[in-house]
């Protein structure tokens, strides 16, 4: 008696998923891959993480493109997960499931104030202008003056955003409804805050030099925030990605503030701890931050000596967190699916037969978009170490024709959309983009993205 087919679906079609399913189809397992996405398109973080005007990270979705249209991996998309199926209906179709949904919220940043009307998460701000099809299209941007908390690339994309002349993101696949929004901005500056030094940034070299050229916004920094301990010394020595982003930060510190003549700026604060978000009537009106000292080790304690900052509005940009899956074990303090090396364990740390994890749901919001390549690698590793272990036992799936799951998802009222569908999208958004010289404009609103998907007509926006 012959093996059968390894049956295998993918929860999560961004770039871990995508690159999890490239590595398990090239192993020597005789397997059938089914790719499951909530969203009716897919590529995740790069579609709906990634600054509109950052086209060379957009590239990546050319490199996931190439993977999906060779037709050995199935695109299930517009299907939820905890909604549409659950653990109990994908282990009566597959032998094994790999989870990897990422990490989409904002983390938490516990000061008071942070609830106030004008106080945003990032991760919400980056989907809007995105144009996720999951968030209000609308964005309330009223404020002059605005603050961002964060030492990191996304508070780098807020700020550049926030900043930026919406006519300048004319040549990018902004959504028309994210460009007239942006257009009646009356932002004048942007304060970015980080609680430790030039040293400590966890900015790219490349997006930071990016800042320094945005038409008509200048970047201003601070002589007195500038530090380094021995710390920072070491960092330097030893990361020549540091080294760039601290001679960048020292060049313009050497800037004569005459130059300085635009109408927006971005001001860039560092040693500066965000302590409390101030309020009148329930409304930002202001950041309070307490100077830090560095400690001789890279690390920062806080002197006394606050400062309150006039802003009308705040964006945390400290981080994602992961959310919770139906059914599957949840560590609430990481924000992450437990498990060792991608095999997912219980609460007391067994690993839970033919369940995996890839991407940030398995090991946290850190690193860039190609190191989720090595971080798939070993969860498919390990799980055809367990498919050789246990031989036919591993083969647990009930219904093995790959037609029944999507037989089982219309009769639940779900519309699955496949790879030509999402061709179809692609097309049609390619085809908004042509008469502006543009090589798309995203579509947003959910319902017009599934019809024009599933080839229906399209409805009127």
């Amino acid at each position: 008696m012959s093996t059968p087919t390894l049956r295998v679906a993918i929860v999560g079609a961004g770039p871990a998923g995508i690159y999890a399913a490239d590595i398990l189809s090239k192993t020597d397992l005789d397997v059938s891959i089914d790719l499951f996405e909530r969203l009716p398109a897919p590529f995740g973080l790069v579609r709906y993480g990634v600054a509109p005007d950052h086209p060379r990270i957009k590239q990546i979705i050319v490199a996931l493109h190439k993977v999906l249209e060779r037709g050995d991996i199935r695109l299930v998309a517009n299907v939820d997960y905890g909604t549409d199926l659950k653990l109990d209906d994908l282990r009566q179709f597959y032998d094994a499931v790999i989870f990897s949904t990422g990490s989409i919220r904002d983390a938490a940043l516990p000061i008071p104030g942070i609830d106030l009307d004008g106080s945003y998460g990032a991760a919400d701000f980056v989907s809007w202008y995105d144009g996720h099809p999951d968030v209000p299209r609308t964005w309330p941007l009223q404020a002059e003056q605005v603050a961002v908390l964060g030492a990191g690339n996304v508070a780098l994309d807020v700020a550049r955003i926030l900043a930026k002349h919406a006519d300048d993101l004319l040549p990018t696949e902004v959504p028309a409804n994210v460009y007239e929004i942006l257009k009646a901005n009356p932002v004048t500056d942007v304060h970015v805050f980080a609680r430790r030094g030039p040293a400590q940034a966890k900015f790219s070299p490349l997006e930071l030099r990016e800042l320094g050229h945005v038409p008509d916004v200048d970047v201003i920094v601070y002589d007195e925030d500038f530090d380094f301990d021995e710390g920072s010394e070491a960092a330097i020595r030893s990361s020549n990605q540091t080294k760039q982003v601290v001679k960048t930060l020292t060049d313009w510190t050497l800037r004569d503030p005459s130059e300085n003549t635009a109408s927006r700026r971005i001001h860039l604060h560092f040693l500066h701890k965000p302590v409390e978000v101030l309020g009148e009537d329930g409304k930002v009106v202001g950041l309070r931050t307490e100077r830090t000292a560095l400690t001789g080790d890279g690390n920062v304690t806080g002197t006394g000596q606050t400062f309150d900052w006039p802003v009308q509005a705040v964006y945390r940009a400290v981080g994602y967190f992961g959310s919770p899956l139906v059914d599957i074990p949840f560590d609430d303090v990481a924000g992450v699916i437990p498990n060792r090396e991608g095999r997912v364990v219980d609460v007391d740390g067994e690993h839970l037969p033919g369940i995996y994890a890839t991407g940030w749901i398995k090991r946290g919001p850190v690193g860039l978009i190609g190191h989720t390549k090595s971080d798939a690698s070993e969860t498919i590793r390990h799980l055809g170490e367990d498919v050789a272990a246990a031989g036919e036992a591993f083969y647990t799936a009930t219904e093995r024709d790959p037609e029944a799951v999507l037989e089982f998802l219309r009769a639940r009222g779900a519309e699955p959309i496949d790879w030509s569908g999402w061709e179809l999208l692609d097309a049609y958004e390619k085809s908004l983009g042509e008469p502006h010289g543009r090589e798309r404009v995203k579509l947003v609103p959910r319902e017009e993205m599934v019809a024009i998907s599933l080839g229906r007509s399209r409805p009127t926006a």
